[in-house]
């Protein structure tokens, strides 16, 4: 739609990560559920704490402003920072597209 819909999460998931997934030769079926233990495997791999990992993974809706005042924690940035490198290192000519 031009940018005027927002994209939706089945639309995302079908048109974009599990491609990426097959690329990577991931051949296991990937769900949201996937993607969320394996960004929590990768936060407690990278040595995050306990509290940082807990809010990253934090599963309840926040209001927007909570939401931009939180983006703004330091710890956050870095853990998702990590998580980032590590992507990259596996894909290192990727073009912001996984």
């Amino acid at each position: 739609m031009g940018g005027k819909q927002p994209i939706w999460p089945n639309s995302a998931l079908e048109d974009h990560i599990r491609p990426a997934a097959n690329r990577a030769g991931i051949t296991k079926r990937i769900d949201w559920r996937t993607l969320r233990h394996t960004f929590g495997t990768l936060l407690k791999a990278n040595g995050e704490d306990v509290a940082t990992m807990q809010a990253l993974m934090r599963r309840k809706r926040q209001r927007h402003h909570e939401h931009v005042r939180s983006g703004c924690d330091p710890a956050k940035r870095k853990a998702q920072r990590g998580i980032v490198r590590q992507i990259r290192e596996v894909a290192p000519d990727a073009t912001g597209q996984i």
